[in-house]
């Protein structure tokens, strides 16, 4: 139900033109919403990661690239797959083919994409076996229609499945981003509509999503803070090229992801903000388990339930106390059966509700009550600061708790360079109507691209864009927009806003506790520094940059 936390695993599948056989899954993504932290966090695996595939529950079938969950099982195969993989509960399961992915962004009016670079394959000189989609894409934040939309987050002509997940990651939060931005709330129900009559959407016991369900959680998107959007990535991956191309990683790097994906660290944004600008750290909100005291009834009729609750919070460094005068932890008449786990606090303690809410994450499926009500309940408690009821969807697990991966301070890997890009700019000042902005600073390592350095363009009918692309490496760019429209949706989806020791104010965006992108306003357009698909570049390397972007000098 939209009002507690649910999981949704996405599976794309489709073939190349001309292809016989079964379909292949081309995306498979896994997404969460938790109402409780207002959170949406994603996780991808790429299409070519190594992984025991399973084509009914419990039998591993043969060792394979994920894909071939799809291929060889179909849906069933990849859902009994990433269940096993990550044991997370899925409540929902999208499936979408390329006509279908078209179809809806078309709908929306085309989606505004960030593209850092250009995207470039005609197949020339290439054999029909070895050929890939063909694709045209110029650097720059633009509107993309469904066929570009889609051949975006497809393309891995040159780069590999870590950037080609990171560009279907992109689009999902691009997509949030103009539903909250551009898309009015009465226009949602149109949007909805679009999305039920082109994606199947099921949930337990096959049954299909009603457009009402989807429209709440479309609500839920719509309305999330800023911020709130988190990206969970699969770390250490190596490749090999033996009797095919695949991916690996040791398990552990997969569950660190898992753990990122079901308990994303709310706080990270501004932890990491503090310490790239050398300020002091927030106070902390929530209390420490250490500080929080908790009695677990039994609501479920499970024997040993409460125990084991109970056992699993002192593990986390909870004061897990008994009831009082050794009366049994179980809940007490009228209502000894519960559904959802119940978890009750004493307002009158400081911090009580965040106590609270930090129990309902852990126990995922939770509902927070303020005050214990008098009565059993409250003899029960004993006067602890909150009381835990487990309902029925408690199965002895608790979610892992948020890892604190604020960045450490480090000096900004930059060099200056004022006169690479200041020609280039010189050249082109006369074509747009808004003051050019010269990037002094660069990340050190970075050139500007060879292939389209610098890009204008119009951003729409009466503004104009430009795009500077510097290339990192062999697979990564990073770039700078200038551009005097301020209607943008992703500028509507900032973290925070700091004015600096320059005396300049910037607006930061955020990706967990990686910055993405640091804007600056002056005289009426914007300046965009954007991070590569997969944030390389380090919190103080952005800030280094943007407070290097310097107007171009009339001569």
């Amino acid at each position: 139900m939209p009002n507690q936390p649910a999981g949704a695993l996405v599976i794309g599948h489709d073939k190349r033109f001309g292809e016989r056989g079964p379909s292949r899954s081309d995306t498979v993504m896994m997404l969460r919403v938790d109402p409780e932290t207002e959170a949406v966090s994603m996780l991808s695996f790429p299409r070519d990661l190594d992984v025991p595939i399973l084509c009914q529950p419990g039998v591993v079938r043969f060792q394979g690239k994920i894909n071939a969950a799809f291929s060889e099982c179909g849906v069933s195969g990849t859902l009994n797959t990433v269940r096993a993989l990550t044991n997370v509960p899925i409540n929902y399961l999208i499936t979408v083919n390329f006509r279908a992915f078209k179809q809806v962004v078309n709908t929306l009016g085309g989606v505004w994409i960030d593209v850092d670079r250009r995207y470039f394959n005609d197949n020339s000189g290439l054999g029909a076996g070895f050929r890939y989609a063909t694709i045209d894409i110029r650097p720059g934040y633009q509107r993309l229609n469904g066929s570009n939309a889609l051949d975006f987050v497809r393309y891995r002509h040159g780069d590999n499945d870590l950037y080609r997940s990171a560009r279907q990651q992109l689009f999902v939060k691009a997509v949030k981003e103009q539903l909250s931005d551009s898309v009015g709330a009465f226009d949602l129900p149109r949007i909805v509509g679009a999305v039920t009559q082109n994606v199947q959407i099921v949930k337990g016991g096959n049954k299909v999503l009603s457009g009402t369900e989807v429209l709440e959680y479309a609500v839920l998107a719509y309305k999330l803070p800023p911020g709130h959007f988190f990206q969970s990535r699969i770390g250490g991956l190596t490749e090999s090229f033996q009797a095919e191309y695949k991916l690996s990683t040791d398990p552990a790097n997969i569950q660190d992801a898992v753990r990122d994906f079901v308990s994303p660290d709310v706080e990270a944004p501004e932890k990491a903000a503090a310490v790239a600008l050398g300020r002091k750290l927030p106070a902390r909100r929530a209390p420490r388990p250490r500080e929080v005291s908790v009695v677990v009834l039994n609501g479920n009729g499970v024997e040993g339930a409460a125990a084991s609750a109970s056992y699993l919070l002192s593990e986390r460094g909870y004061q897990t106390l008994s009831p009082p005068g050794n009366a049994p932890a179980n809940a007490p008449p009228p209502r000894t059966r519960y559904f959802r786990t119940e978890i009750y606090y004493d307002p009158a303690r400081a911090k009580g509700k965040l106590a609270a809410q930090g129990l309902a994450n852990l126990f995922g499926s939770a509902h927070v009550t303020r005050g214990i009500p008098p009565g059993p309940l409250r003899r029960l408690a004993g006067g602890a600061m909150t009381l835990v009821v487990v309902g029925q969807t408690f199965h002895n697990t608790l979610a892992p708790a948020p890892i604190d991966k604020t960045p450490p301070r480090r000096p900004a890997n930059v060099r200056k360079d004022p006169k690479e890009s200041a020609a280039l700019l010189r050249s082109v000042r006369r074509r747009v109507d808004f003051r050019l902005m010269v990037p002094t600073i660069v990340e050190r390592g970075s050139n500007l691209d060879t292939d389209q350095p610098l890009r204008i363009y119009k951003i729409n009918k009466e503004h104009k864009a430009l795009r500077l692309v510097f290339r990192l490496n062999a697979t990564e760019y990073w770039g700078i927009q200038q551009t005097d429209w301020d209607g943008a949706p992703v500028l509507s989806d900032k973290s925070f806003t700091h004015r600096l020791k320059d005396g300049r104010t910037y607006d930061f965006y955020y990706s967990g506790p990686q910055l993405h992108m640091v804007v600056l306003r002056y005289r009426g357009a914007t300046y965009w520094v954007v991070n590569t698909l997969v944030d390389t570049l380090s919190n103080e390397t952005m800030i280094a940059i943007a407070k290097g972007l310097k107007p171009l000098p009339a001569k």
